[in-house]
């Protein structure tokens, strides 16, 4: 109960910090911001090591996710603008890339350093790769801003509304990828296949790098459409695949194993795949000046559904079993994928900007 409170006041913060994020982004500088914000990103695992009761821990997550809301939604802007027009779905790719990269070897260097060391120790690593992180974003070479005539405050402003059709099968499809990464440990370890779910995050991350190998330049030809239909159908086919996985452990242990690492490439594919063109879609219905506004509607399309996912996996999963939380999430993902093909191809061909 207590993770889950923790855990929700980050999501919370996060989504409530986003869309304010993208409206400043769009208005002030944006590298400045996102040295700030990162910085304090950094920072605040330092309070960590410091939070001597749960209420602090509390205070300083929640910091953490109006930080972590600012320096995403920033940064992912400040990646369209360094970018030349014509391989902004190439390069946005890479970025995505790196971005599910980083959540693939995240849990698996956690998990690690926590059956190894402490959770200090943990929090030592963060900093010393956040600071890293920091070291390199003061090299960004960031276009001057161009001023912008003011302009009334209106919804539009904080929220891509023509992107709404899109971030509705963007949570459905990401609600299953929260499910997967918050209770996959948990899920191989109750049917006795490893006792350290890093090994799945691994092979995850190598799906992930051959996305980019194969659909790194479609984007930017005119495929992204296609491009999303095809990742939306690798994912539902690795999620598939979690349903059964109890299955082809009783029938043969090996078996089981097999299938886990199918599962694991299915979705570092799939969602390598669709996760950065479904960006490149929002970014292509907003104009320039509202760049930073499109990411932030799809940052926080992205967060609600992973949030929704611990949230509705850990009930469902207690209340039935992992089975049960992972046919809830194919019912999901295929609800996502009519929807992407019936509403938002047709939306996105009518009011697409470029």
């Amino acid at each position: 109960g207590m993770v889950g409170l923790v855990l929700s006041c980050y999501t919370i913060a996060v989504l409530a910090i986003r869309p304010f994020s993208g409206f400043l982004a769009d208005t002030f500088s944006r590298k400045p911001m996102y040295i700030i914000a990162y910085f304090l990103f950094v920072a605040i695992f330092v309070g960590y090591l410091l939070a001597g009761v749960l209420t602090m821990f509390i205070a300083f997550r929640t910091l953490h996710g109006l930080a972590f809301g600012a320096v995403s939604t920033s940064g992912n802007t400040l990646v369209i603008d360094v970018m030349p027009a014509s391989r902004r779905g190439e390069g946005l790719g890479y970025y995505g890339a790196t971005n599910n990269l980083a959540m693939a070897f995240g849990p698996m260097v956690g998990l690690f350093l926590h059956s190894t060391g402490s959770f200090d120790i943990i929090f030592y690593v963060a900093i010393l790769f956040g600071s890293i992180g920091l070291f390199f974003t003061f090299f960004v070479k960031a276009p001057k801003k161009i001023p912008q005539e003011h302009q009334a405050l209106s919804l539009d402003r904080f929220i891509l509304l023509k992107g709404i059709p899109a971030a509705i099968s963007l949570v459905l499809i990401t609600i299953p990828y929260g499910m997967t990464n918050t209770y996959i440990a948990l899920y191989t370890k109750e049917l006795g296949l490893i006792s350290n779910a890093g090994i799945f995050f691994f092979v995850m991350s190598v799906g992930l790098i051959f996305s980019r190998i194969s659909a790194g330049k479609k984007v930017d030809h005119g495929q992204m459409t296609k491009i999303i239909i095809q990742g939306y159908v690798i994912v539902i086919l690795g999620l598939v695949g979690e349903i059964f996985l109890k299955n082809a452990c009783l029938w043969n242990g090996y078996i089981g194993y097999a299938l886990l690492f199918v599962i694991a490439f299915c979705l570092g594919y799939g969602y390598g795949t669709l996760i950065p063109a479904l960006n490149m879609l929002f970014v292509n219905l907003a104009p320039h000046q509202r760049r930073a506004t499109a990411n932030s509607t799809y940052l926080t399309s992205w967060d609600i559904g992973i949030g929704t996912g611990i949230f509705l996996g850990g009930y469902l999963s207690e209340w039935r079993s992992f089975t049960f939380m992972y046919t809830f999430g194919v019912i999901f993902s295929l609800i996502a994928l009519f929807l992407f093909i019936k509403i938002v191809i047709p939306h996105f061909l009518t009011y697409k900007l470029r």
